[in-house]
């Protein structure tokens, strides 16, 4: 591989002509360079996730490359190379007397364990976005997008970046939101709305033995896991059907419906929104959970994951939208944008709440008018 180093700009013509000074525009190549090596650090990363590679660092003291490898089950030429990656990271220490490797115990809790603060999960979703980017360059001519097919691994992904929230809040602490504990306890009809994978369906049919949930969805790998998991845990009050949410079609069917951050991936999302509103019972509710962003570019520059959601967006949630010929609504349509889009499907009464252990999703709760007019 050619080696290369920050190019060193000293009075250019073209500099001369932009107006840029050759010290801007030295600052701008080390920004690139900096970006090159955290794009890398970000692929690397998901592999020690995929890998286990840092869970197994996160129990072991300071240990060489073979003895990670030996506990990680993982072929040590391949694991040495990655811990140099995580070294010139800054995420692992080495010590070159001993050649031993160390996970900085900083660091540990962002890159291992099951729960939602591990950021090693999330990042994989970096080398997704770089294994279809050839082909998303193609679409900015063309147009379209592409469809979920065109994500290999994409579902297991995203099943297991919302699991790990859904197990730690979403009984205890997102669905307190909607208001709506005592008549799940008691028992109510319960929809959710492009399910995926199914496991928040099976999460609150478990909690809530005398309420009957249903899971949506058109995309039939994430139901064939949902079935499968509500098999294995015996749930009789929990089914999961083949639909597209623009074409619902159910009239005063549910008591509360539910969508976990996939509004915004609709080819339609305004007609997904009125389907909603017509398929809840008068005084139903809807608990809507999507992006934590403004619908103003401008009020998004200090979102320190911003460059990330439209980045996601580029790459996947606009694309797969665009691909059924839609609207493109994209991950940022932003808080603004979707509580009117949600008032506009008929929601007279709309919430916008807040928590304070999830600062990436905004949670709407809105709920059906008696009437089922909106301001009447």
């Amino acid at each position: 591989m050619t080696t290369f180093e920050v190019p060193t700009i000293q009075g250019s013509a073209g500099t001369a002509e932009s107006g840029a000074s050759s010290e801007a525009t030295e600052a701008a190549a080390e920004r690139l360079v900096d970006i090159l090596n955290d794009g890398a650090a970000a692929v690397l990363a998901s592999i020690g996730h995929q890998t286990g590679l840092f869970d197994t660092l996160a129990t072991l003291p300071a240990a060489t490359s073979e003895q990670i490898a030996d506990a990680a089950g993982l072929q040590e030429r391949y694991v040495r190379e990655w811990l140099g990656g995580m070294v010139t990271a800054g995420l692992v220490e080495y010590e070159p007397a001993s050649h031993t490797y160390l996970l900085d115990p900083a660091v540990a809790p962002s890159v291992s364990g099951p729960g939602s603060e591990n950021l090693a999960r999330t990042l994989q979703y970096v080398a997704l976005m770089g294994a279809v980017s050839g082909r998303i360059a193609e679409r900015f001519k063309a147009g379209g997008g592409l469809g979920y097919e065109d994500y290999p691994g994409f579902v297991r992904l995203q099943a297991e970046e919302s699991g790990s929230v859904h197990d730690a809040s979403l009984i205890d602490t997102i669905l307190p939101l909607s208001g709506c504990i005592d008549r799940l306890r008691t028992g109510i009809d319960v929809a959710d709305i492009a399910c995926g994978s199914g496991h928040a369906v099976n999460l609150m049919a478990q909690a809530f033995p005398a309420s009957n949930f249903t899971g949506y969805d058109f995309f039939e790998e994430g139901l064939i896991a949902g079935r499968a998991e509500a098999s294995r845990l015996g749930l009789d009050n929990v089914r999961f059907e083949t639909r597209d949410a623009a074409a619902l079609d159910i009239h005063d069917g549910f008591d509360l419906i539910t969508v976990f951050d996939a509004i915004h991936d609709q080819a339609h999302p305004a007609t997904v929104l009125r389907n909603i509103h017509e398929a809840l019972r008068p005084d139903g509710t809807f608990l809507m959970v999507d992006i934590k962003a403004s619908s103003s570019l401008e009020k998004n520059f200090e979102l320190p994951w911003a460059t990330f959601f439209y980045a996601i967006s580029t790459t996947h949630c606009m694309s797969v939208s665009l691909s059924q010929g839609g609207d493109g609504l994209g991950t940022v349509w932003g808080v603004e944008l979707a509580e009117s889009m949600v008032r506009d499907a008929g929601f007279g009464q709309v919430e916008i709440k807040d928590l304070e252990e999830d600062p990436f999703n905004a949670y709407f709760v809105a709920t059906k008018e008696a009437t089922g007019v909106a301001g009447h």
